[in-house]
């Protein structure tokens, strides 16, 4: 029904999206006055300071807390505002402002629907469905080039009589650039993959010992394909904290999403206060298709900025769980591999990990993801197998070193990162060579602790390798 009214609504699909909105009265169903001869509404019943006004033409106006929300919406005369919900509340505010002859901007990441038409989700709700979602018209699509995962900034008009979207009147930038030069992007896929070449630094502090080994042993660059792989308990979540903290600290101009499937609440709002990138999230207790429906759309971001030439980092947490959710989504196939896998399952699981590359045109996606073993799970197995070869690097966690309560619990004799040689100086790598020879004899215990025990000597990496005999 909804679908219906959209399109029999010529203001949805209008091939002039632009054109100024039919006057209405901007006193309807509120409680301002009006004066009579210019029709202007009189505002001077509602004191709003400084720093409110410019809420309201702001697009931050979703950071704010529900507390400064409410006080707001009150002063702006909005009916049993402490029992709306944060984005009706959001809605009635942005309406209201609108009506008071303020501009408003709206920005979120684009959502196109199979009829053509699509819809600004905001990062701050996990791409959900929601009242002050911004309406985008076909027309405007087809202008800019428009696709899913876009993200787009501009001035948006209050829904009209009929209509229960805010519309995107004009687009001011697209993916932070200019909305014309935007348009001009090769595709993802036609862009040329190459192994990672230029390193993403993790060491941030010489106490930072995690970070400092990972550097060491499993060394990053932009454009790895990274698996972690981690038996429960074994201080996953905190070793992408870490990276997530050392990524931040040392390349601000890395965009980094943290997205988090099947998790703990708990664990999301700690990421989200410990981490300073965008953390998108759906927990386990939502259904298996929101699971699918927010990896994909934290996916074609990426993508979409890729193609603009940044670069793109996204910590996955975890990829077993949502290859789990595509294998409940997934239309049954008819063949079941061990363990109750759909044989198709998988495919699109692969695809979100093989979207991460180097880019020879400029930019990079880099995906850090964990896949979970030993759970006492044949489906784990069987999909923790399926990946086990497809990143370009591999960080292993051991649950003996969790009982020692060493951190980081890291099998270094098992974890590497291929190709190596592009991202260490020789000089480094020939020292790096030596010491693994060193460690390859001992278990992982003792290696760790030797390895802890040294690198806690020395204030940085640099200082370490140098002080390495035979270097």
């Amino acid at each position: 029904m909804q679908r219906q009214q959209q399109r029999n609504n010529p203001a949805y699909d209008s091939e002039n999206p632009t054109a100024a909105v039919p006057a209405s009265n901007p006193a309807e169903d509120l409680n301002l006055k009006q004066n009579p001869e210019t029709g202007e509404i009189d505002v001077s019943d509602i004191n709003l300071t400084e720093e409110e006004k410019s809420w309201l033409s702001s697009k931050d106006l979703k950071t704010k807390n529900i507390q400064e929300l409410t006080g707001l919406a009150v002063k702006l005369k909005i009916e049993n505002a402490a029992g709306l919900r944060r984005q009706d509340m959001i809605f009635e505010i942005l309406k209201r402002s609108a009506k008071l002859g303020v501009d408003i901007y709206g920005s979120g990441v684009l959502e196109i629907l199979p009829d053509g038409y699509g819809f600004l989700r905001s990062p701050d709700y996990n791409y959900l469905p929601g009242p002050d979602d911004i309406y985008v018209s076909p027309s405007q699509i087809r202008r800019f080039g428009l696709r899913t995962g876009d993200t787009v900034t501009g001035t948006v008009r209050p829904p009209k009589e009929g209509e229960r979207y805010f519309a995107l009147l004009k687009v001011d930038s697209l993916n932070f650039e200019n909305s014309e030069t935007g348009k001009d992007k090769i595709l993802f896929d036609n862009l040329t993959p190459l192994y990672p070449q230029e390193r993403l630094k993790l060491e941030h502090g010489p106490g930072e010992y995690t970070t400092r080994v990972v550097d060491l042993m499993s060394p990053l660059g932009k454009g790895q394909r990274a698996l972690i792989v981690a038996p429960p308990r074994t201080g996953k979540t905190v070793l992408l904290q870490n990276i997530a903290n050392a990524i931040t600290t040392n390349h601000p101009e890395v965009k980094l999403i943290v997205l988090l499937i099947d998790e703990r609440p708990e664990e999301v709002t700690d990421m989200q206060r410990t981490v300073k990138g965008e953390v998108v999230s759906s927990t386990f207790d939502e259904p298996p298709t929101r699971h699918v429906q927010v990896a994909e759309m934290v996916l074609e971001k990426a993508k979409r900025l890729v193609e603009h030439k940044h670069d793109v980092v996204i910590l996955l947490d975890s990829i077993t769980r949502l290859a789990r959710a595509y294998n409940t989504v997934v239309p049954p196939s008819g063949k079941i591999l061990s363990g109750g896998v759909d044989s198709n399952a998988l495919h699109k699981p692969k695809r979100f990990f093989g979207a991460a590359r180097n880019i020879e045109e400029g930019g990079s996606l880099t995906i850090i993801a964990t896949a979970l073993i030993d759970t006492g799970s044949r489906m784990d197995e069987v999909i923790f197998e399926e990946f086990k070869g497809t990143g370009n690097s591999e960080i292993h966690l051991d649950r003996k070193l969790m009982e020692k309560r060493i951190f980081p619990c890291m099998d270094i004799n098992k974890s590497g990162t291929r190709k190596e040689d592009l991202l260490v100086d020789k000089n480094d790598l020939a020292r790096l060579w030596i010491l693994r020879k060193v460690l390859a004899p001992m278990n992982p215990v003792d290696a760790m602790e030797f390895l802890l025990s040294k690198v806690a000597q020395t204030k940085t990496n640099t200082q370490f390798l140098q002080s390495m005999s035979g270097g």
